[in-house]
């Protein structure tokens, strides 16, 4: 059965980018401000193999209705999602990937890498949440960076299962570079891979935790009060930050997470008082998702992550 859908009043066509903005054909081409990029995947582990290789899919998808009414009225910005003029902002399609995961993190690197060089920021659309190590060492000998991580689970383990570049180890391998001064991670709640070392040695290094419980008692403005004004973020969104009421697309669901507003308001305030240097959403799965809700709620997210770049 055909079902009706709000594409069809707001007279929206076939649209491939992510709603609609003008595609690039390589990371060295670009002009924008902003440069989406698909990441199918980047270092799996075995037992779950490319799990969320569809989520770029499913995400510009979920955009699709609304790409001819980017000139309407955004009630999340109380104005047009992007300001006034031509879109400043691009669609580079996906990066091709395979089995080889040493291949794979070289081209994302090289990619977001080639990105930053055409002063422009990255926003990358995973994928597992292996993405974002490579991700995060394209900006190698660019400056300090502090990462605000909203994930249901920290990602301090060395190893699993003898991978070390999977994705229970993003936070691990980014408190080894350099170029990562300080690490935020928001939304923590239930059991996850880490163990009671792995979190000692993430207070060790010196995260700052906001569980999703210190979220739903003292509000988001705490969070927002430990990045620095005038510092570089990187913004590393996980799905399964959020709660499931709104983000059922994701492999470990879990009661508790980060509502909608919470989730804007902390992406508005770091706008606010940092520089935004680049953002990833990874781990959507459609093959979990509930009536396409995951993935609309994503879309919402990267628009956001969109709109306030390109305020900058």
């Amino acid at each position: 059965m055909n079902k009706s859908n709000i594409a069809t009043m707001f007279g929206a066509g076939d649209v491939s980018t992510f709603l609609g903005l003008p595609s690039c054909a390589s990371p060295d081409q670009v002009t924008a401000k902003a440069a989406i990029l698909g990441v199918p995947s980047a270092t799996p582990y075995t037992s779950v193999g490319p799990y969320c290789a569809n989520g770029p899919d499913a995400i510009r998808a979920a955009a699709a209705p609304y790409a001819a009414n980017l000139e309407h009225m955004d009630f999340d910005f109380a104005e047009p999602l992007l300001p006034g003029g031509p879109p400043d902002a691009c669609d580079l399609g996906d990066l091709a990937h395979g089995e080889d995961s040493a291949a794979n993190r070289a081209a994302i690197t090289a990619a977001v890498s080639a990105i930053v060089d055409r002063s422009a920021v990255p926003i990358v659309l995973g994928g597992d949440d292996s993405v974002p190590i490579p991700m995060l060492q394209a900006f190698a000998g660019r400056g300090k960076y502090t990462i605000v991580q909203i994930d249901a689970h920290i990602d301090w383990r060395d190893e699993v299962a003898g991978e070390r570049w999977g994705l229970s180890s993003t936070m691990r391998r980014a408190s080894e570079m350099d170029h990562i001064e300080r690490i935020i991670q928001v939304g923590a709640r239930n059991i996850g891979s880490a163990r009671p070392q792995d979190y000692a040695d993430a207070l060790a290094w010196g995260v700052k935790f906001f569980t999703a419980r210190d979220v739903a008692k003292g509000g988001i403005a705490q969070v927002a009060e430990a990045v620095p004004n005038g510092s570089n973020v990187i913004i590393c969104f996980d799905c399964d930050g959020l709660d499931p009421a709104i983000m059922p697309a994701v492999i470990g669901r879990a009661p508790g997470g980060l509502d909608y507003w919470q989730t804007i308001e902390l992406l508005n305030a770091i706008s606010a008082k940092a520089r935004i240097s680049a953002c990833d959403l990874v781990e959507l799965m459609p093959d979990c998702d509930v009536d396409g809700l995951g993935a609309l709620t994503a879309y919402r997210m990267v628009a956001a992550m969109l709109g306030l770049v390109c305020r900058q």
